[in-house]
């Protein structure tokens, strides 16, 4: 691993062309104007889908580190990861693999369920046989295979008409997963390294933490720390590390639970979890005394790559 002071150049991939890219936009500046703030040579990046010109604009740049703020398909699920580890160019977060595996709800259900992390039943289905009738007894949650910030993601209750699935770019035998609805309190926990940071309680008016209430200002609460006993507290952060573990992880991940009575169900690990003024993990990181500016240093100092 490189040494702080053998970095100076740090390049930030942010935007790109995923479903996220306004959220990957926010994240970016704010890490740049982090990074800025340390005293390092900042060179933001765009990515488009010419490969080509990325690589090149990469090269380019000199960077010591890439700090990648890239959020959803292409950025957080292996793509961009592959580039970085040919060009043997260390980068923030997870590397190729855990990130590819994170990002793929049904593979990392296997892993979680195989360490013994709670995983709520599934059925994977097409659009067609979703949009024809139940796909398992309500309520339930259809959701994209491979997409992140509860993009796309679909809760049919007692009573409800089945959703529009017209909205997802799916075509009617692309596959989907449906998924028990877990009752009970959304939590969720960052880790940093080999450490969980905190436990958060999240509230939405919006019945669900879905993309709105993920990003819009007063879309969410956050209970901070989350009014759970000692034991349930030290076992959502218990679970949260298992879960950054059994991916493969680094750098920083949020685990994101349900808690139903005193059993806490995995939804997710985020592998590039949000750096905007609503994200959780630099809020969980300021809880337990590290600053934005500190957090992002120290997510640079210990990027790395897979060459």
């Amino acid at each position: 691993m490189m040494r702080p002071t053998s970095i100076k150049r740090v390049a930030v991939l942010g935007g790109g062309f995923s479903k996220e890219r306004e959220v990957s936009l926010v994240s970016a500046a704010a890490a740049a104007r982090a990074l800025e703030a340390k005293g390092f040579a900042v060179t933001m990046i765009d990515p488009s889908r010419d490969m080509a010109a990325l690589v090149n604009t990469i090269a380019a740049a000199k960077p010591d580190v890439v700090f990648n703020a890239l959020h959803g398909r292409f950025g957080e699920d292996g793509c961009v990861q592959g580039i970085l580890d040919m060009m043997q160019i260390p980068y923030t977060h997870s590397g190729r693999l855990a990130s590819a595996v994170a990002m793929d709800k049904p593979m990392a259900k296997r892993m979680f369920a195989t360490a013994g992390i709670p995983v709520a039943e599934e059925r994977i289905v097409t659009r067609r046989q979703a949009e024809q009738g139940d796909v398992m007894p309500r309520p339930y949650v259809l959701k994209p295979l491979n997409e992140g910030s509860s993009v796309g993601v679909k809760i049919v209750r007692d009573g409800d008409n089945r959703p529009p699935l017209d909205d997802l770019g799916l075509d009617l035998d692309d596959s989907l997963m449906a998924e028990r609805f877990i009752p009970g309190r959304e939590v969720t926990v960052a880790v940093v390294g080999d450490k969980a940071l905190a436990v958060t309680e999240i509230t939405t008016a919006r019945g669900f933490y879905d993309y709105e209430a993920k990003y819009a200002a007063g879309g969410s609460a956050h209970i901070l720390p989350a009014q759970l006993s000692p034991a349930l507290t030290k076992r959502a952060m218990d679970l949260a590390l298992d879960a950054h573990r059994v991916l493969g992880c680094r750098g920083v991940s949020r685990a994101d639970f349900r808690l139903d009575g005193d059993t806490f169900v995995i939804l997710e690990v985020n592998t590039q979890p949000g750096l905007t003024p609503t994200s959780l993990v630099p809020e969980q990181a300021a809880h337990i005394g590290m600053p934005f500016n500190d957090l992002i240093l120290w997510m640079v100092e210990h990027a790395q790559c897979d060459a």
